[in-house]
Formats: structure tokens, sequence, C-alpha cells
């Protein structure tokens, strides 16, 4: 089973901050889920073969097509907030 500080160094290297009673806890869930890959190392793999993925789809990207883009005067003529400098000018989000 994992330690204490073990479990503690997984969640800093994770940044996470944890419990005393989360510490605990997880020492156990992790030490199940490493027992289990421990019983997968075993099992033999040698006769499969490798895959990527199993649903058969092969390329669902559509066409890249060029298309005309609008001109930078096009783009500032859709608004109505004032234009500045070639930029639409925006209220403030924050305060100083």
């Amino acid at each position: 089973m994992l330690s204490q500080d073990q479990v503690r160094h997984i969640a800093k290297l994770a940044r996470l901050g944890v419990t005393d009673a989360e510490v605990e806890k997880f020492a156990h869930q992790l030490s199940d889920i490493l027992g289990y890959v421990e019983k997968l190392e075993k099992v033999d793999t040698s006769k499969v073969q490798p895959t990527s993925q199993v649903t058969g789809l092969k390329n669902v990207m559509r066409e890249d097509v060029v298309q005309k883009s609008c001109t930078k005067e096009e783009m500032l003529g859709c608004t109505e907030l004032p234009v500045e400098a070639e930029q639409i000018k925006v209220k403030p989000v924050m305060n100083n």
C-alpha cells in the first residue's frame, strides 16, 4: 500500500490540495489501482494486434477549402462600437 507521504507527493506533483482524510482514502484507492495494473502486466498480449482506435472510422474531418476572407474595412464596419486606430473600442472589463 502507498504510504501517506507518497500520496502527498503525488498530490503535490498534480498540484492538488488534499486533507488528511483524503490522503488516507487515496492511499487505498491508488494502491488498488496499482494492484490492478500489476495484474494487467501479467496478461500475455504478444498475439494482440496494436490498435489506436476500435470504431473503424478513418477520417471524419471536413475538407480544407480556401475561402475569400473579409478585408479589414469590412470587419471594422460590422460593428456599432467606435473604431479607434483600426481597432474596435470596447468598455474596460477591469478597473484599476
